[in-house]
């Protein structure tokens, strides 16, 4: 103001659209725009609430945001901001508390609650936690452990809301690749997975088959189809050309192949990372196969053939019930045509002909689910459970009333000792659903009732005191990342016995009693790097010279950050440890100062 009156161009005396290309610059914050707006009347109209300098505010500080607004929008920018920030300062308490009251358990059924029922957009929320999970360096494990559960929860919720509403349409609206995708995403509700994305990474193929076919045949009909019509190519001669033009492309040039090395992983069985990896099973490829020879007007459909699924193709007259008016493709054996002999030969036994029977958009999704349902009860190395656990989700969100899966559910929850409420209403439904199975129920009602009772009787977390005589020979402190000297494994400790607290079924089967000090020495809970947990004898433990961070699902949950030598415990571990984290500084100035020497 005092160089206006001194007879200079002051900031209120500058054009409109340099004053807000210099409200807008990334310098100044948002405290700053408010303080500038209140100086007089021709700022405050220029930081109005509607206008271009919030909007940029809000761009800035939350750029991923933009695309839930319309460029015709009117929107309340600094209104915008404020629920924002506030979403963000919700979000953080809520991330907080977590460590506090789900340490000693699993997050409850019950513990997401205050989630859902937040005064603030969805999408606010989640992008706060996704902030926290991209925040830099090897701090805040904890928090960032927690946001991830809380972010995997939503975004289950939403998926699942979308696959009830996608089943609920009619059977002919259903698309093959969008079921595909609602189960890729419900498995992996962490990674960028869309159906935008994922059907135009089809779209090009196509695209390159139409430029095979093209080659062969400028005239086919495929080449030319009319705007909004629904493609179909009746001539048998014109759909093979286009399914020998897909296998040119998609097996010859893509190198799309069938995973017969690595058969039962999981990633084989998710469109996103079949069209990533170029490789799949049969149903995976299948899916992918149909979409894009429908897309070019050639109506294959989908065969639940036992142990290879596979796909029909008519050569007789369309909805022919004679099986042998139908070649059966194999995608994953690179689009061979097969006849009903064939198929036989290639699983090594007869069937009968029901097997050769198209099926419904539902009974693929439930074949796919079955599939990792089946992977899930072989892993071995994920103690959660986890890829079971989805998958019962989406078997149970198709066939609520399934009493087998029902109980698996129901006795897998029971296994992990997590969620006992929920465990009882599942035991009340199956109960209902079939008295028969009363003794299982009750079986099972009754050790959970007993778990609900021991844990209302816990009184708090055990204290373990390194000073205490009975933990003098004690050597490692929590937070050390050691190296198993049989096994050559990295690991962090993250809780330790005087003696090994196992049962003597446990000590027996893991040949304890042949260890030189036997049970009789003390234990440590440790996290290992290929995502395990296990009870390690001290005997065979040695320091880690070189150590790197722990990659382990869990390792949030005990430690809130990586130092480059040791890891800290979080509060709640501290709280049981209290004297580790002063041990464990000494160590490692010691491990380290000798290494240097």
């Amino acid at each position: 103001m005092a160089a206006a009156e001194a007879g200079g161009t002051g900031l209120t005396d500058l054009p409109g659209e340099l004053l807000e290309l210099i409200l807008c610059c990334g310098v100044l914050s948002a405290a700053d725009i408010g303080r500038v707006s209140c100086t007089c009347r021709r700022l405050r109209e220029a930081c109005q609430a509607r206008g271009k300098v919030w909007r940029e505010r809000f761009r800035l500080r939350w750029p991923s945001l933009l695309k839930y607004y319309s460029q015709t929008d009117n929107v309340n920018w600094l209104k915008e901001y404020k629920a924002r920030h506030n979403a963000g300062l919700e979000t953080q308490r809520i991330v907080a508390s977590f460590s506090k009251r789900f340490f000693s358990e699993h997050v409850p059924c019950d513990g997401f609650s205050d989630i859902e029922t937040l005064g603030c957009p969805g999408h606010f929320f989640e992008d706060e936690l996704m902030s926290i999970l991209n925040m830099e360096g090897r701090k805040c494990l904890t928090w960032k452990y927690y946001a991830k559960k809380i972010l995997y929860f939503l975004r289950q919720q939403n998926i699942l809301k979308n696959l009830k509403a996608y089943l609920e349409r009619p059977g002919d609206q259903l698309s093959f690749l969008e079921g595909a995708v609602l189960i890729d995403q419900y498995c992996n509700p962490l990674s960028d997975i869309c159906l935008t994305s994922v059907q135009a990474q089809v779209d090009d193929i196509t695209d390159k088959v139409r430029k095979a076919l093209r080659t062969r045949n400028p005239r086919h009909p495929s080449l030319a189809p009319k705007a909004g019509e629904v493609l179909i190519v009746p001539d048998v001669e014109f759909q093979r050309q286009v399914l020998d033009a897909v296998n040119c492309v998609l097996y010859e040039q893509l190198k799309y192949k069938g995973n017969e090395m690595d058969y039962y992983n999981s990633l084989n069985s998710y469109i996103h990372q079949v069209l990533i990896r170029r490789t799949g099973i049969p149903i995976s490829l299948s899916v992918l196969y149909l979409t894009i020879a429908r897309q070019l007007g050639v109506r294959l459909e989908p065969v639940n053939f036992p142990s290879h699924f596979l796909l029909r193709w008519c050569q007789g007259k369309e909805g022919s019930t004679d099986i042998f008016d139908y070649m059966y493709i194999d995608a994953f054996g690179k689009g061979k045509q097969l006849t009903v002999k064939e198929c036989e030969y290639l699983i090594g036994h007869h069937v009968t002909e029901e097997f050769y029977g198209v099926v419904t958009s539902k009974e693929v999704l439930q074949r796919m689910v079955g599939n990792l349902l089946n992977l899930g009860k072989r892993e071995s190395t994920d103690q959660s459970y986890q890829l079971l656990r989805d998958s019962l989700d989406l078997y149970l969100a198709m066939y609520p009333d399934n009493v087998q899966h029902l109980m698996l559910q129901a006795r897998l929850y029971f296994h992990l000792g997590i969620w006992p409420e929920k465990v009882l209403d599942i035991l009340q439904h199956v109960q209902v659903l079939d008295p028969s199975q009363h003794g299982a129920v009750g079986y099972l009602v009754q050790h959970t009732l007993e778990h609900i009772e021991r844990r209302k009787e816990e009184v708090g977390p055990e204290v373990k005191h390194r000073s205490d005589e009975k933990h003098k020979d004690i050597c490692f402190s929590i937070g050390l990342v050691m190296k198993h000297k049989r096994y050559g494994y990295n690991c962090v400790i993250y809780g330790w016995d005087p003696t090994c607290m196992m049962g003597q079924e446990w000590i027996r089967n893991m040949n304890v009693h042949s260890l030189p000090h036997g049970p009789h020495q003390p234990f440590y809970n440790v996290l290992v790097e290929d995502g395990s947990c296990r009870y390690a004898a001290q005997e065979n433990l040695e320091y880690n010279l070189e150590p790197n961070e722990i990659p382990h699902p869990d390792i949030g949950r005990y430690f809130s950050e990586f130092t480059g030598t040791h890891y800290l415990a979080n509060a709640e571990l501290e709280i049981r440890y209290p004297e580790d984290l002063e041990l464990t500084c000494a160590a490692v100035q010691k491990i380290y100062s000798t290494v240097k020497e």
